[in-house]
């Protein structure tokens, strides 16, 4: 496959979906190809390649998760010990659950944690002024009972790392894995991006104007509590030497035994696009057969991929800079590298025709602490809308990205309970509906969260 293929195929899409600059990496067979398009501002323009950073959000996760592997292959952390073995001030809602959460239950968001704090900017704002707030955070589920994505649980997972380095947690990450894999180019903190060329993100208003997304990073400077959990920006060229590492035997930093375990599946994943289970971390997928591990993140207008599958070698990245048309953009990337690269065509849910009886069931408001999510019918057609609390919006001094308008969903064949989104930002993702034990609807998953059901929708 050659590179102007892929160039070919990125400019396009960033073309069709007006996204102001894209980044894309392939690594096959020991072999690097890289895809840029468009700018990296359009205030001040300089042009996109492959050494310009983005903020990568959630993939940061993965360089947690491996920093934590490291100290777990030296002896210092055993994944199966509870988290107050680290951390003895941990306090939450519900003792019981405080006392059980282990090591692993934040690695794969098996811990019952709601997703985040509310950051009120006010307080202590490190991973230790995190944790004295973590008695405010609603939990979902008893730690183990099931997998619901937490940024809280990896910002505790970070704050473990300091208590047991005795290091800042950037400092720890950095030493424990970015310089030695020689990730030159994955920073946190804006002092570090601001030396460097990066990509401005963008949101696009309900007048279709690019709006400039601010904070840069999603979090302000000096605002360390979410680092962890979404703060390093990265290039495509270092994800690629990343991947390689991922790829790899170790190294000599980790025992390829550590490694190759974060790819084991540790809890499944039921109805998500986001993959078919967790591993340490990794999301992984099947791909008939052919197994992947991947992370994705999205922040502040700013939208990352990373997808690899060990098996042929391989891997993919792409980085975009608009909300919310980055997200279908590197979607498209990775399925068009998929089956260009590998062969491997990505199957496509179809739903099921519209069913009143079933969508009036659904029907309801739904939330977890920071968002609010409404699935509405008009009598014809099912819309799943998802947004930020308004309370949040008003109290925050920040810019916030836009809300997901109501946009079209399906059921999929099957029990009946899982759906796909067919239109829209969130075009694609599939989810589903969760019971008690009398049949009745008392959740909704999307992007691998669960949002409880509140009421009826507004």
């Amino acid at each position: 496959m050659s590179k102007d293929e892929l160039s070919e195929f990125v400019s396009s899409q960033a073309t069709r979906l007006g996204v102001p600059g894209v980044a894309v990496g392939v690594l096959l067979d020991g072999r690097e190809t890289y895809a840029s398009h468009g700018v990296t501002s359009l205030a001040n323009p300089l042009p996109v390649d492959e050494n310009t950073l983005f903020p990568v959000a959630s993939v940061s996760k993965t360089f947690t998760a491996t920093a934590l592997m490291r100290l777990v292959s030296r002896g210092k952390v055993d994944l199966d010990a509870p988290v107050r073995r680290y951390v003895p001030e941990l306090r939450l809602a519900d003792e019981r659950a405080a006392a059980r959460i282990t090591v692993l239950n934040l690695l794969n968001h098996t811990a019952g944690l709601d997703w985040n704090l509310i950051d009120d900017g006010k307080g202590d704002r490190s991973l230790a002024g995190l944790v004295e707030k973590l008695p405010g955070l609603p939990l979902i589920a008893p730690p183990g009972a099931r997998a619901s994505y937490s940024q809280a649980g990896y910002n505790l997972a970070g704050r473990i790392v300091e208590k047991v380095t005795g290091l800042p947690f950037e400092q720890a990450v950095k030493s424990l894995v970015l310089e030695p894999v020689g990730l030159t180019d994955t920073v946190y903190g804006l002092a570090e991006a601001m030396v460097r060329k990066f990509a401005v993100g963008y949101n696009r208003a309900e007048d279709g104007e690019l709006r400039v997304a601010r904070p840069w990073n999603a979090f302000k400077e000096g605002a360390r509590d979410d680092n962890p959990g979404g703060g390093l920006a990265s290039s495509v060229s270092d994800l690629l030497r990343w991947a390689r590492f991922q790829l790899g035997d170790g190294d000599g930093l980790l025992p390829a035994a550590d490694l190759h375990r974060m790819r084991e599946e540790t809890v499944g994943l039921r109805g998500s696009t986001l993959g078919d289970g967790f591993g340490i971390c990794w999301f992984l997928h099947d791909f008939d057969g052919l197994r992947g591990i991947g992370h994705g993140g999205s922040g502040n207008g700013q939208f990352a991929e990373l997808l690899i599958v060990p098996e042929r070698d391989f891997a993919v990245v792409s980085l975009a800079n608009l909300g919310p048309d980055g997200h279908p953009l590197n979607q498209s990337v990775v399925r068009w590298a998929l089956a260009h690269y590998l062969g491997v065509t990505e199957k496509r849910a179809q739903p099921l025709p519209y069913d009143g009886t079933r969508a009036r069931h659904v029907v309801g408001r739904y939330e977890i602490d920071a968002m609010n999510l409404d699935i509405t019918t008009d009598g014809t057609r099912l819309t799943l809308g998802v947004g930020i609390k308004p309370e949040i919006r008003e109290a925050s001094d920040e810019e916030m990205p836009p809300d997901h308008p109501a946009a079209a969903i399906g059921f999929l064949p099957g029990d009946g309970d899982e759906y796909v989104v067919t239109e829209g930002g969130l075009e694609g993702q599939r989810g589903y509906f969760s019971r008690d034990a009398d049949g009745t609807i008392t959740g909704v998953d999307i992007a691998g969260r669960l949002f409880n059901r509140v009421g009826q929708a507004s």
